[in-house]
């Protein structure tokens, strides 16, 4: 009995008579492992798993030097008082926490931004809203392109120049408002908007909102172009009125924008420094204090650094339970088209 002739790998052919490719060849006569997996596909996806890695590990770094870094080194001088021009300091452990407990001002700075924030979910979340619906239910393409420009406009300006405008609009004697109040015949509402106690709060946020409201709805328009026209198709055959269709449409499946933009403006309303410094610096009588402002002027005013950070960790903890709080309930609420 003769012994079979093999043909050897480099030398296969196809039942046409034609060669093979050599990788095609090896891939016929050489048989399967057990598992149908070969350990090269194995070692190519641990390979390509370390180069993801190698890309990631350089925006950990950086998130850990200039991000988690910070945050625990502030929280470890919040513990401690601590003279920054003269380098002393003191571990006090939670005394400036139990000093914070005590503040008037701190108290007085925390309902301000609470107020900051309760006014801009109103206006910024809320108004925007309703205000993307009535600009995206516009026929004319057009129309639509030129009210998203319009509203932009204001959140082009940084916060600063928008700061020193109102300030020139709530100057009492040659301001715009006054001016336009007596114009008017409402002479007797004229007063001196941010040098009283009662109005000087409510008309710094007024101005954060008129910079901010057109940010807002041009998300808020960005996500109800998402939406599937059909749904607007079958909701007009049904005879549901514009009304209707935005409460029963447009809001539920816009909801995880509207989640985020929550997080934002609260979080944003937690961090307000910049139109407080520039039209009033916390006063008239620290009214117009808010956290962010108080902590500045705790640190570099006063040399207070300890307690300082102390307020700066209260602003991170409740920016932060609101923050898991919202996306928790976003992600149940998730919706799917």
């Amino acid at each position: 009995m003769s012994a079979q002739q093999t043909t050897p790998p480099s030398e296969a052919t196809s039942g046409a008579g034609f060669r093979l490719p050599p990788t095609v060849t090896e891939a016929i006569t050489t048989p399967a492992k057990p598992g149908g997996r070969s350990s090269g596909r194995g070692t190519r996806s641990r390979a390509a798993r370390l180069a993801g890695l190698a890309w990631v590990v350089p925006a950990l770094v950086l998130l850990g030097v200039f991000v988690y870094l910070p945050l625990v080194q502030n929280i470890a001088f919040s513990t401690q008082e601590w003279d920054i021009y003269s380098g002393i300091s003191e571990f006090v452990g939670l005394k400036n926490y139990e000093k914070l407990l005590q503040d008037p001002v701190f108290w007085s700075s925390l309902s301000n931004n609470l107020l900051y924030a309760a006014l801009s979910i109103v206006f910024q979340v809320g108004g925007a809203l309703v205000l993307a619906a009535m600009i995206e239910s516009l026929r004319s393409i057009r129309w639509r392109k030129a009210l998203r420009a319009i509203y932009f406009v204001p959140s082009a300006i940084s916060l600063t120049v928008a700061g020193l405008l109102f300030y020139f609009i709530y100057e009492p004697n040659l301001g715009l408002l006054n001016n336009l109040l007596d114009a008017l015949g409402l002479d007797a509402l004229a007063q001196p908007w941010l040098g009283q106690e009662s109005t000087a709060m409510v008309a710094i946020i007024a101005m954060s909102q008129w910079q901010g409201f057109g940010y807002s709805t041009l998300l808020f328009a960005v996500a109800i172009q998402r939406i599937p026209s059909e749904l607007y198709e079958a909701a007009s055959l049904d005879g549901i009125g514009p009304v209707r269709r935005f409460l029963h449409v447009t809001v539920p499946l816009v909801r995880e924008m509207t989640g985020l933009m929550v997080i934002v403006t609260v979080s944003g309303a937690f961090q307000v420094f910049n139109e407080v410094m520039v039209m009033t610096s916390g006063g008239p009588n620290n009214s117009t204090q808010v956290l962010a402002t108080w902590l500045y002027r705790s640190g570099f005013v006063r040399n207070d650094f300890g307690y300082a950070a102390a307020i700066a960790t209260v602003i991170f903890v409740v920016t932060l339970l609101i923050a898991v709080a919202q996306l928790w309930y976003t992600r149940r609420k998730k919706v799917d088209f």
